[in-house]
């Protein structure tokens, strides 16, 4: 059964959640003054006692405080890890609260659209309703950008007439190389730019040729 924690361990434990990582010296102090702070039983060469009665309690999460060593100049690191990472932990870790907010929010006016996609001007709109602060829009739009970048969303783009759908990769593979860009379900013109697609390095490029004119397609 793991010891008790007391309020010198949960000090401890919320400068580690807050820090992340800390240097071997800074964490010998950190321990020093979490102890004398709150007036617990103080040992200068029990660090790792102390450390493994917080661990104790961390396992049921699935979480460690754990000690390395650092390949640049040798010294001494404690990190809190986590045991079990997935998707999900892999995002908590990558964004701040604020961020994650977006995130949830973002996915609800998806899930609450009939299309299952929302415009960015929408989500530009959450940048006022964040917890626990807000977010001015052009830094909503910078997080956008990363989300889509990470692969936590897809961009897409919508045929004016019929509605249909196509995510910007496949509307760049689809539309590639045709001299009148149409919508693959109604056959209408497809007004929106069309993407690049992801070239070969350049000493691998086939020769140039003439380019095409993009022409309006027919009824």
């Amino acid at each position: 059964m793991a010891t008790a924690l007391n309020e010198s361990h949960r000090r401890f434990l919320q400068t580690m959640m807050s820090q992340g990582i800390l240097e071997g010296s800074v964490m010998r102090k950190l321990h020093k003054h979490c102890c004398e702070t709150h007036k617990a039983h103080y040992r200068h060469d029990h660090l790792d006692d102390f450390i493994k009665s917080i661990n104790g309690h961390l396992q049921p999460l699935f979480m460690e405080i754990r000690k390395g060593m650092s390949e640049d100049d040798g010294r001494q690191h404690y990190a809190l890890i986590n045991l079990a990472e997935t998707e999900i932990t892999r995002m908590a870790f990558d964004y701040t609260e604020t961020e994650l907010e977006l995130f949830k929010k973002t996915m609800d006016l998806v899930l609450e659209s009939e299309s299952g996609m929302v415009s960015s001007t929408d989500i530009l709109n959450l940048a006022d309703q964040l917890q626990p602060k807000k977010m001015k829009k052009k830094e909503v739009e910078q997080v956008l950008q990363r989300f889509v970048q990470d692969k936590w969303l897809c961009e897409g783009q919508t045929c004016e007439v019929c509605g249909a759908k196509v995510h910007l990769p496949c509307a760049a593979k689809y539309f590639c190389g045709r001299e009148e860009p149409c919508c693959p379900k109604c056959r209408q013109f497809w007004p929106h730019e069309i993407p690049v697609v992801n070239r070969p390095e350049p000493s691998m490029l086939p020769p140039t040729s003439t380019p095409k004119v993009r022409r309006r397609c027919r009824d």
